[in-house]
């Protein structure tokens, strides 16, 4: 037995080295979360080997014997105040970088373009400033057939809104975007994994999360939350593009003023 716990300390670190499934190559400027991760790994990893070896070490050490009699000890002050200063001072090695990168993952630079993500069961939708650059305020109470997102047609900083209705989201390289995050009917998650950013998107509340697109090309969204039946099909993509690119795409999509032209907004009455 005791050899059997050695070899599932070596099998789980091999594994652990020459593993095919990893992180997808990133993408944006959240490396510091890849370490943060990296840093719990080497934490609990050399927690894991050093308590199931010295179980191995008891199973072989008190083996039974002929003669030999155990002695019971049911406390040990000098023990317990070992462990719990090492158990202590492990638990803020893995805090401290997670609040370090938390601080970050909330602070959004004073440049960043704001992009509104909104989900509902079961697709994604976005909204982009217009020409203005910024969006229009928004609320359930203006949720309808000719208004899905809920943009406040009285607000005049919404009329150029960019309407992305059920397709895939574009972005810059290079710019700082604060995605701010709605949901229609339940609980979803935005999450594309090369950025390695997420939040989850709750009824009723406005989140946020904020990153910078390092690299171009298309990165597919997932949703990160179960939401019901076609959970697994809410799918999109985010299109990192060259900024010409992404303005000639910009400047071709319909706003919410164009599709409203003709269409009275109707606000939805309240349960």
């Amino acid at each position: 037995m005791a050899w059997v716990l050695v070899l599932v300390v070596l099998g789980s670190v091999i594994f652990h080295l020459v593993s095919p499934w990893w992180w997808t190559p990133i993408a944006s400027n959240w490396g510091y979360i890849d370490d943060t991760l990296v840093i719990t790994f080497w934490i609990t990893g050399i927690v894991f080997a050093a308590i199931v070896l010295f179980m191995a070490y008891c199973v072989y050490r008190f083996r039974h014997q002929s003669g030999r009699t155990a002695e019971y000890d049911p406390e040990n002050k000098r023990l317990e105040i070992w462990l719990s200063v090492v158990t202590s001072l492990g638990v803020a090695a893995m805090l401290a970088p997670g609040l370090i990168v938390w601080k970050q993952f909330v602070t959004v630079p004073d440049d960043a373009t704001q992009v509104e993500v909104v989900g509902q069961q079961w697709f994604w939708s976005y909204r982009l400033p217009g020409e203005d650059g910024r969006l229009g305020s928004s609320g359930v109470e203006w949720i309808s057939s000719d208004n899905p997102l809920g943009v406040n047609p009285h607000d005049r900083f919404g009329a150029d809104d960019v309407i992305v209705e059920g397709g895939n989201l574009r972005l810059p390289i290079g710019k700082p975007v604060k995605v701010v995050l709605r949901s229609v009917d339940v609980l979803h998650d935005f999450y594309v994994p090369e950025f390695r950013a997420k939040m989850d998107m709750v009824p009723g509340m406005v989140t946020y999360f904020w990153f910078t697109p390092t690299r171009t090309g298309d990165f597919e969204v997932l949703c990160a939350e179960l939401c019901g039946t076609g959970h697994a099909f809410m799918r999109s993509y985010v299109q990192v593009q060259e900024q010409a690119d992404y303005d000639a795409w910009l400047a071709d999509q319909a706003t919410f003023a164009s599709l409203q032209q003709g269409q009275p907004v109707r606000v939805a009455k309240q349960p």
